[in-house]
């Protein structure tokens, strides 16, 4: 094994600063010499979501693992001490030492790219799941402004039965995730 070879390590980061880890690193890479060279690549498997706001469809990036960077480098000389120093940074994934630190198998970084290249590929993922029971506002079709309990929730074809109280009786609907949003 060459000692210049590049694994993919992953760092442990407080979650939510993961970008900022991110951002941190990409500017080290630039002016910091210890990382030139020897830092290739910094990602954060990301996954596109949406979520009702009002009537409009908001598209947002979540991580994909939240928590985890990571890393294409080669841990030798400084560089282990520089990223575990870096801020928001908790340490590696394995230990606390060099010896603890395993990269990661070709084969699971191509699982956790390709996983990741087939989320954004693939139709956005609903954020704010529904649950029996819940109440919805409906907010498109001919029953707007009607609110209902939701009574199943079909995750696959992304619908809801819903039982609205049209003139003093309760009457199922099925309606489509975009049709509603979550009551107060």
């Amino acid at each position: 094994m060459s000692v210049t070879e590049k694994k993919w390590y992953v760092l442990r980061a407080i979650s939510g600063k993961e970008n900022k880890v991110k951002e941190y690193i990409d500017a080290e890479i630039k002016n910091n010499p210890i990382y030139q060279g020897r830092v290739s690549q910094v990602l954060i498997p990301t996954e596109k979501v949406y979520q009702m706001r009002g009537n409009k469809r908001v598209v947002k990036e979540r991580s994909y693992l939240p928590g985890y960077v990571l890393v294409e480098t080669v841990l030798a000389g400084d560089v282990m001490h520089e990223l575990r120093n870096v801020p928001n940074v908790i340490g590696f994934l394995g230990g606390s030492n060099s010896a603890n630190i395993t990269p990661l198998r070709q084969s699971e970084v191509n699982r956790i790219l390709g996983t990741v290249d087939q989320l954004q590929e693939a139709e956005e993922e609903m954020l704010v799941p529904f649950c029996v029971g819940e109440t919805v506002k409906i907010i498109a079709g001919p029953f707007n402004d009607f609110t209902g309990t939701i009574e199943e929730v079909n995750e696959s074809q992304k619908k809801l039965k819903v039982r609205v109280m049209i003139f003093g009786r309760k009457t199922p609907l099925e309606l489509s995730f975009m049709q509603v949003e979550k009551g107060q």
